[in-house]
């Protein structure tokens, strides 16, 4: 069940990258229905299939280059879904084993839930409110998918490997690094209100945007106006000009800002580490940052290449697994030492819940 969890997140990661590459090519709409493509189980192709699919949806004819993108990206998510229902399947069926079961079966619903959002996110013409949501959510997805997967890695090791001791010189770390996983997870919304209104490209100059250090005219009440109607079709956006650099404006303050406060952070667990074997995991979220940074930097610089923003994305999402990773690391120390396998039954009421 380890196996099929860890699985999960990697197939997670790929769903959001195709979910990024989808939005970056003008795909979202590439099939006007759901869950088919024009009433059809893949993108129409041949002529009739597509005199046809005109037919049934007059308004949104048929592009096959658009269509795919968004298909392949359903595939994948409806495969992702399988996989969860998979593992909450094998969690009820052995849950008197102390396999965790209302973790999967939690994340079954909510994968539910995410499927709906992608639906609206058709349906609803890329609504903004409901783009961000499902971005959100699939992050969310992955985040919950990963806890699975580290409970159930930790359970299948605990039986013959014995736990670090604990550690006081980092205990009062844990405000903070719950702080910082605030701060990611704000910063992941802000990146997908960015998304949602085509604002990634409102500021196309750096270390200022449109040459002003605070452009002139931004309006911030326009950009996060959450209560956009439905009905227009968005693809596109339907902000105006000033609105969209408030977002982009704001995105950039929230890197500023998140990185500033892990530079901070890390240094100081870095300094008082000792011998908690938290090493690798402070490095792996300092490395993953810089690399974030850069990557949004030369997203601007290059005028939005596919590679690099889907890059982008998915790095968003290394940087949300790797703050995840290190609190589950540092809450590890501060429990009891390792804890006897004969007492299986402590342990199985502890992974359960």
């Amino acid at each position: 069940m380890a196996k099929w969890a860890t699985f999960a997140v990697l197939l997670a990661i790929v769903v959001i990258m195709l979910g990024a590459w989808t939005r970056l090519v003008h795909a979202g709409l590439g099939c006007p229905d759901w869950p088919g493509c024009y009433g059809f189980l893949t993108v129409p192709q041949s002529e009739s299939n597509i005199a046809i699919a005109n037919a049934r949806f007059p308004d949104t004819p048929v592009d096959v280059q658009k269509g795919w993108p968004e298909m392949i990206h359903r595939y994948a998510a409806g495969t992702l879904g399988l996989v969860v229902f998979g593992l909450a399947a094998y969690a009820v069926r052995n849950r008197r084993q102390g396999v965790p079961v209302k973790l999967p079966l939690f994340i079954a619903g909510f994968i539910i839930l995410q499927g709906a959002f992608g639906m609206w996110t058709v349906t609803l013409k890329l609504w903004p409110q409901v783009v961000a949501l499902h971005l959100l959510g699939g992050f969310t997805t992955l985040s919950l998918l990963t806890l699975l997967a580290l409970r159930l890695r930790r359970q299948a090791r605990r039986t013959g490997d014995r736990e670090p001791p604990p550690s006081n010189a980092l205990s009062g770390f844990r405000p903070w690094l719950y702080g910082g996983l605030l701060l990611v997870v704000m910063q992941i919304a802000l990146g997908a209100w960015t998304a949602a209104n085509y604002a990634a490209v409102a500021c196309t100059d750096l270390p200022t945007c449109q040459g002003q250090w605070w452009p002139e005219g931004m309006d911030f009440r326009h950009g996060f106006d959450v209560t956009q109607h439905v009905g227009p079709n968005y693809l596109g956006g339907q902000l105006t000009a000033d609105g969209r650099v408030a977002i982009h404006v704001t995105h950039r303050l929230g890197a500023m800002l998140v990185l500033v406060y892990f530079a901070a952070l890390l240094a100081l667990m870095w300094r008082r580490r000792g011998d908690s074997g938290l090493d690798n995991a402070i490095r792996l979220v300092a490395v993953l940052l810089g690399v974030q940074i850069l990557l949004g930097l030369a997203n601007v610089i290059f005028h939005i290449p596919l590679s690099i923003a889907v890059a982008h994305n998915a790095m968003g999402a290394g940087l949300l697994l790797s703050v995840i990773h290190l609190i589950w690391r540092h809450q590890l120390l501060l429990e009891p030492h390792s804890i006897p396998a004969t007492h299986t039954t402590t342990m199985n009421q502890e992974v359960t819940a």
